[in-house]
């Protein structure tokens, strides 16, 4: 704070908190997300000590994003996703980036950063994308277009790279069908709308029906559905990926960490690096 905002907690002062007599500062750290003081600490309004004991952690992720708790429908579906996504091995650039930070001889907290720290839009962004892809066909389909139309264009007008939809190594992702099976049978029960998962599925008919073989959707694909069914924005659909993949990123790192290993590299030290423009 400077100029008019500021505030000089020695000045003297009729009333207020000592150290911040108008205020100023508990205004400008105002949050509706937690409270607390001395023997008191709130989430949401909810105090602490009764979560505890009785809210399972995706309706405490719930609850802090969105200022509410979760009926148990809601909060199984959310646990169905997180879980999902929690590991998919070492070839993945954020697990083995914390394997080898771990063996730098630094610590879990800071090998988990590295990790999370490359999800970004090629690697752990693909959810929110899809998100934003799904928006788009159901805003294509609200304007009169087919659902089938509303996918293709959407398709077309995207991304070169289908956000959730086809994988690098499975043919199809095994994430994939007990997933949408969740999200129809909550869909069926009126826990969610069903909309992004119909546009789903809607592109993943296009673009297996513009192709020599199927292209279904993969585990961003069918996280997405399942985070935008339950109301979650698009950007929080790669902020909970992120929450469900540092669960891996920490159990791979413990593992690298307990096998004592020292600067680890990318590659066994037994293989050199191919120098460009060498022999194949």
């Amino acid at each position: 704070m400077s100029g008019a905002d500021a505030v000089d907690p020695t000045a003297p002062t009729g009333g207020g908190h000592p150290i911040d007599p108008t205020g100023a500062v508990a205004r400008w750290w105002a949050t509706d997300v937690s409270h607390m003081e001395p023997g008191v600490i709130e989430l949401r309004g909810h105090a602490v000590q009764d979560l505890i004991g009785t809210t399972d952690l995706p309706s405490m992720i719930w609850l802090l994003l969105r200022g509410d708790l979760p009926d148990p429908a809601q909060a199984a579906l959310l646990q169905a996703a997180l879980v999902a996504g929690v590991d998919h091995g070492p070839q993945a650039p954020s697990i083995a980036i914390a394997r080898m930070a771990i063996t730098c001889g630094i610590g879990l907290n800071s090998a988990m950063a590295s990790g999370i720290n490359v999800l970004g839009d090629a690697h752990g962004g693909a959810g929110e994308q899809c998100v934003e892809l799904l928006d788009d066909v159901l805003r294509r389909e609200a304007r009169g277009r087919a659902i089938a139309e509303a996918a293709a264009g959407a398709v077309a007008d995207g991304p070169r790279y289908v956000p959730g939809f086809g994988h690098r190594f499975h043919p199809r992702d095994p994430r994939r069908d007990p997933l949408v099976a969740l999200t129809e049978e909550a869909a069926r029960r009126g826990v969610v709308p069903g909309r992004h998962l119909r546009a789903g599925k809607a592109v993943e008919e296009h673009l297996s029906s513009t192709r020599s073989r199927p292209v279904p959707m993969n585990i961003d694909g069918a996280t997405a559905i399942i985070y935008a069914e339950l109301g979650f924005a698009a950007p929080l659909a790669r902020g909970l990926f992120v929450l469900s993949r540092s669960i891996g990123i920490l159990a791979h790192a413990w593992e690298e960490h307990r096998q004592g290993t020292r600067n680890k590299g990318p590659v066994p030290r037994t293989i050199l690096p191919a120098r460009r423009g060498g022999p194949e």
